[in-house]
């Protein structure tokens, strides 16, 4: 009977359990995880799984690090997302908040698209740490996925988008995240995407400010390759900021619509 330990595969005799593999193959770990769930009782394992045994506190190798990241995935996952190229239009709240949660789940090739710098009013919603002040958000961002999973093919471009650029910037990409503050920066990538990129799908947001209740951000599909987040309503403006709850509430919404997407999910 074939299973895969770690990722790697081996043959094992039927009727073999989670635990026989444990104390034969490493005997200290703390962690056993089978088939993306991690389990606590002895399981008799069956043809192709998957078992996953860790150490914690222990710093494994470069590819092993890979295994047990993808180990926690439902099986037959992560091929799929790591073989997608998904650009990112806006760093900000929504924008750096959706990399860092493809960038977590393994998404393999992600462009980020921004020209502006990390400021300190940034850091009440956006990933950025005080240590990122002052430097490009491409970089900065760059650098903090660097740091949650290595993995990860990232390409930047520090440019402004507008009708002329947007087309040749995301050619490449399968699915484009709109991820700005401005309503007109917005309106001009969809209708950019939607009239000349028909092959590409877009996930946007608009309405994600203050502190109004969760329950009313939601995804809705707008067209077969048009994606809305948010409650459509709520805009920035004096006496309703944005704030990183929020915020996160939508861009987390994106992140998962584009997982759906990349898994050949239809609906919202």
């Amino acid at each position: 009977m074939q299973i895969f330990i770690n990722e790697q595969k081996i043959k094992v005799k039927e009727n073999t359990t989670a635990f026989d593999i444990k104390n034969q193959f490493k005997k200290n770990a703390d962690i056993i995880i089978l088939n993306g769930f991690i389990i606590k009782n002895n399981i008799t394992l069956k043809e192709n799984d998957r078992l996953t045994l860790i150490k914690k506190g222990e710093i494994p190798s470069k590819k092993e690090l890979e295994n047990l990241m993808l180990a926690r995935h439902t099986p037959g996952v992560h091929k799929k997302v790591k073989n997608a190229i998904v650009g990112i239009a806006g760093l900000g709240g929504l924008g750096s908040n959706v990399a860092v949660s493809l960038a977590r789940i393994g998404v393999g090739n992600l462009l980020l698209v921004d020209f502006d710098i990390v400021e300190p009013s940034n850091l009440n919603r956006q990933a950025y740490f005080i240590s990122h002040i002052g430097m490009p958000k491409t970089d900065a961002l760059k650098d903090l996925i660097s740091k949650i999973n290595p993995f990860i093919n990232v390409k930047t471009k520090n440019i402004y988008l507008n009708e002329n650029n947007i087309e040749n910037t995301f050619y490449n990409c399968q699915i484009i995240v709109e991820a700005f503050d401005k309503p007109k920066s917005k309106a001009t990538l969809i209708n950019t995407v939607l009239k000349n990129m028909p092959d590409k799908i877009i996930v946007a947001a608009s309405g994600v400010a203050g502190y109004f209740s969760n329950n009313t951000i939601i995804t809705k599909k707008i067209r077969k390759n048009f994606y809305l987040i948010g409650d459509g309503i709520s805009e920035a403006k004096p006496g309703c900021g944005l704030m990183a709850p929020r915020v996160s509430i939508a861009a987390n919404h994106q992140a998962n619509t584009v997982l759906r997407i990349i898994m050949g999910e239809k609906d919202v």
